[in-house]
């Protein structure tokens, strides 16, 4: 039967992601508007957010945290466009993202000493033949697979290259192990559900040293330099941004950190995306017609859960109609109200991908779990009166 009670918040989507539990327009009326950021008010808002969330995640006093433009995507082309090149270098590609960084190694940097280490979606590569006096890239958490590093066993603490880590849909919501990493990058718009356009940049002392020390064979664009004079220019740590960042996403940035520490920081926020993916491997459990992406239990996201569909009418579809059939029981969701946005990502298996993180409530997975197995019956049941 068609469920009566929708959820309360019906956006699951991986990103922009959800607001915080309880978020309206009047978090956002103490943003410096109409004046400079650079001006002292603006960048002491943007040293905020630098220090709560170095604070929240728990970084190593050590490091540098900077707010670099073009959200995740721009922090990461700034730190392979800076550091690729002095060694060589194992990227490891286990869905989209991770395969553009690939990409951007091999075709547009058009690097001479580049292992690819790829994985189909559902895998990961073979961590174990990663060679740690190369650098490597990665991704912590694939968002568009569903399948994240188990733990960093895998990466050695005495590795002479540096492990560069695309961190977007984990920081937050899962236990990084910084000191086996060099570089973290994520953005506002995942796990805390900020805004759009801004990304984070977090570098060890082992890091800064490599952009103190190597000049890229190519030239770099104003947005990606970090460096003058062969040495780190410190301000963009400090809140001097690179380019004029939204003040109103500052101000929202800073909203949903303050709500991070309101309800017991990263221990908190893990718990509560923890607390979803429980939720949601119980319903699949009973629900019989789908399956986790991940093939290992312990590479599940708690974050961007990926989910294919297993019941054998539609794998009796051909690749066209499994992605059509897919795309209605997202669409159907939508009209009705009871889901947005959780659609399997288009370069993904067709299927389902339902954000978990931290300000996603479980009481909203709980209410979505009826209207996913209505909304699946409903296009099974259209198929076969078509057919």
């Amino acid at each position: 039967m068609k469920p009566t009670q929708k959820p309360n918040n019906p956006c699951f989507s991986s990103g922009p992601c959800t607001k915080r539990p309880g978020w309206t327009l009047n978090a956002l009326q103490d943003a410096v508007i109409g004046q400079s950021h650079r001006a002292r008010r603006g960048k002491a808002k943007l040293a905020e957010v630098i220090t709560r969330s170095g604070k929240v995640l728990g970084m190593p006093a050590d490091w540098k945290l900077g707010i670099v433009p073009a959200s995740d995507t721009g922090a990461v082309e700034m730190v392979l466009w800076s550091m690729l090149g002095a060694r060589g270098v194992d990227v490891l590609a286990w869905e989209s993202f991770g395969a553009g960084w690939a990409s951007d190694a091999k075709s547009q940097l058009q690097l001479n000493d580049l292992r690819i280490m790829k994985a189909d979606y559902g895998k990961l590569p073979d961590l174990s033949k990663v060679e740690w006096d190369r650098d490597v890239v990665f991704t912590w958490n694939g968002t568009t697979s569903g399948v994240r590093a188990p733990d960093g066993n895998w990466i050695k603490p005495d590795r002479a290259g540096l492990a560069i880590c695309d961190a977007t849909s984990a920081a937050f919501a899962m236990d990084l192990p910084w000191d086996k990493l060099d570089v973290v990058t994520w953005s506002w718009q995942k796990v805390l559900g900020g805004e759009a356009a801004h990304g984070m940049l977090a570098l060890s002392p082992r890091a800064v040293a490599r952009l103190e020390s190597y000049i890229p064979a190519w030239p770099l664009p104003k947005i990606f330099q970090m460096t003058k004079g062969g040495k780190l220019i410190d301000g963009i740590f400090k809140g001097e941004t690179i380019n004029t960042p939204s003040m109103l996403a500052v101000e929202d940035a800073l909203d949903g950190l303050k709500w991070a520490e309101s309800i017991g920081g990263l221990s908190a926020l893990i718990k509560r995306a923890e607390a979803n993916l429980d939720a949601i491997s119980k319903w699949v459990a009973r629900a019989g017609w789908v399956d986790f992406l991940a093939e290992d239990i312990r590479t599940r996201s708690c974050t961007s859960v990926c989910l294919k569909i297993t019941d054998s009418w539609f794998q009796s579809l051909s690749a066209d109609a499994q992605a059509e059939a897919a795309k209605q029981l997202a669409t159907l969701l939508e009209k009705e109200g009871a889901a947005y946005d959780i659609g399997a990502y288009r370069d993904a298996p067709p299927g389902l991908r339902i954000w978990g993180g931290g300000t996603v409530e479980t009481a909203d997975l709980e209410l979505l779990f009826p209207w996913l197995d209505w909304a699946y019956a409903e296009v099974k049941a259209g198929a076969s009166k078509a057919a």
